[in-house]
Formats: structure tokens, C-alpha cells, sequence
């Protein structure tokens, strides 16, 4: 196709509204268009960006042995209540005509879990993982940093299922090895540091962060082994302390979160009653991960 055929056209000058740096350009260019704060149509260009980008995560999900559903984005309250997350300052709700009443998808633990209850009833059924890339709805405040918080954005989220903490702790690290191999094909130079788990779980997670002067994160991190933290859970590295895992220098710096990965235990298995016969015929909850990576951010 000749540049002048595309549907889109570069803009003159770069768009005298926009604060963030990452919209400037591609509003310019013609990658996206703005339709309203934190919303953006992705053009023919940026699409195909993102189905590059998309590409090469299916491939790395399903050589661990994921496979690829489709949820729905919209989400009835029983599922939200069942978790105690309804009232998620993020979440944007809706009451139909008959007075139902349904979150748009910011995540889908709940949906998911409900799905495995299901299907898993034996410990044979264990492992299992899916993962689906779809559009997320989040009522974001700020949305003003173009298409790094946006109010609707594309995420790839893959949730697995296990019959015990230690199986868990291997896939766990399985798909760090799979986020590694899809940012290295990409080609962007991260850092996994650990964070809190918000929302989400009391654990510790772990974020895939892309040093950049936009990046509204700030870690720190070691240049010698990029070990690194987060500043809201910094405890352990941080300016003028030797990093504790080499005894490297530590230095400080905005980055861009563009993946993160989560240990869920047992808290929605237990929520939408997931459990499993083990081997003796008891009963037990199954165990669970969530792990996410954003295609419009990258």
C-alpha cells in the first residue's frame, strides 16, 4: 500500500491540547485518534503495530502451554460482589433497562474463576492456564498521559490454575522466562522489580518497568545485577545502599510499567468455591496466578 492510500494522514503540527509526549507523536503521526480523555481509536497503522505486538505474545503463551478464550467485558455485579471488589474506585458500573447491574471488565479473576469451577474437579485436571487479549475499562482520574493511563486500553491477561503453592512458584517462573522473551523480541531494555500487590493480592508481585523520563513509576534498581523495587515498597534498595543482592551501586529513575505478574493463592478459589479432589480424595482450593502485559503501553 502507497503511504498517500492510507486512511490516516500526518498532521502539519503536533496537537496543541495534548500534555503527554507518547500522544504528541502519534496523534501527529497518525497512529491514533483521540476520541475522548484516556480513549483512542488505533489506526491502520497502530494497529498493525499492536497486532505485531500480539503476535509475538501468542506465540510465547502458548509455547507454556496457555491457551486463548474470550471473556466478556461486561461483567455482572454478583461476579464483583462475590470478590468484595464492586466498590474498586476503578470500576465503571451500568444498570440495564431491567435494572441489572454490571461492571465493565478492569480485570477478570472473577470471571475467570468462575469459568474453572466448571471444569476443575480432580487434581488431575492441574496445571491449566488461559489468557485472552482484550480491552480493559478502568474509570481512570488521570487519564492524561496519552496511551500509558488510558480509561480504555488492551491487555493480554493469563490466569493459571494449580494444585499446590510449589507448582505455582514453577509456572510463576515460566512466565517470567516467556515476559523476558517477549520484551527481548520486542526489543526493550526492562527491569523486573518487585512491587505491592494493590487490588489484586497481599503479596508481593513483580513489574516489568521500561526506564523512560515519561514513566510515572519510580524504582529503584541496581545497574549491575537490574535488580530492583518499587518506591512504594522500597525497603531494600535504595540510593547510597549497596543493592543487597551483589552489593552493586543503586541509582533511581522513572520508568514505564509494561507488564506485571501476580500470585492470587487462594483468595477468588475461595471466593467462587474452585476446589479439586486431591489424590486421596479430600478436597482443597486451587491455587492461582494472574500475569498481565499491555500492548498499547508497549
Amino acid at each position: 500500500m502507497l503511504f498517500s492510500h492510507l486512511f490516516s494522514k500526518t498532521e502539519r503540527a503536533f496537537p496543541k491540547d495534548e500534555e503527554a509526549i507518547n500522544a504528541k507523536y502519534l496523534l501527529r503521526a497518525g497512529f491514533i485518534k483521540k476520541m475522548s480523555a484516556g480513549v483512542f481509536t488505533y489506526l491502520p497503522l497502530a494497529y498493525r503495530v499492536l497486532e505485531k505486538i500480539n503476535a509475538i505474545i501468542r506465540r510465547e503463551m502458548h509455547a507454556i502451554g496457555a491457551e486463548e478464550l474470550l471473556m466478556p467485558a461486561l461483567v455482572a455485579k454478583e461476579y464483583w460482589m462475590k470478590s468484595n471488589r464492586w466498590n474498586v474506585e476503578v470500576v465503571y458500573k451500568l444498570k440495564s433497562a431491567t435494572e441489572e447491574e454490571f461492571g465493565l471488565g478492569w480485570t477478570h479473576e472473577e470471571v475467570i474463576a468462575a469459568i474453572a469451577a466448571k471444569f476443575i474437579q480432580s487434581y488431575k485436571d492441574l496445571p491449566k492456564a488461559a489468557y485472552q487479549i482484550q480491552n480493559k475499562f478502568r474509570s481512570e482520574p488521570r487519564a492524561k498521559n496519552g496511551l500509558l493511563r488510558g480509561r480504555e486500553f488492551m491487555m493480554k491477561d493469563l490466569y493459571s490454575f494449580h494444585a499446590t503453592k510449589a507448582d505455582l512458584d514453577e509456572y510463576y517462573a515460566v512466565v517470567i522466562k516467556a515476559y523476558e522473551k517477549i520484551l527481548n523480541t520486542i526489543g526493550l531494555d526492562y527491569i523486573i522489580a518487585e512491587a505491592s500487590g494493590g487490588a489484586f493480592t497481599k503479596e508481593y508481585t513483580h513489574e516489568f518497568q521500561v526506564l523512560a523520563d515519561a514513566g510515572e513509576d519510580t524504582i529503584f534498581y541496581c545497574t549491575k545485577c537490574r535488580y530492583g523495587q518499587n518506591k512504594e515498597v522500597a525497603s531494600a534498595v535504595n540510593i547510597g545502599t549497596p543493592c543487597p543482592k551483589c552489593g552493586g551501586e543503586v541509582a533511581k529513575g522513572n520508568a514505564i510499567e509494561v507488564a506485571n505478574i501476580f500470585q492470587l493463592g487462594t483468595r477468588y478459589s475461595e471466593a467462587f468455591d474452585v476446589k479439586f479432589k486431591n489424590a486421596t480424595g479430600g478436597e482443597e482450593f486451587v491455587v492461582m496466578g494472574s500475569y498481565g502485559i499491555g500492548p498499547s503501553r508497549i
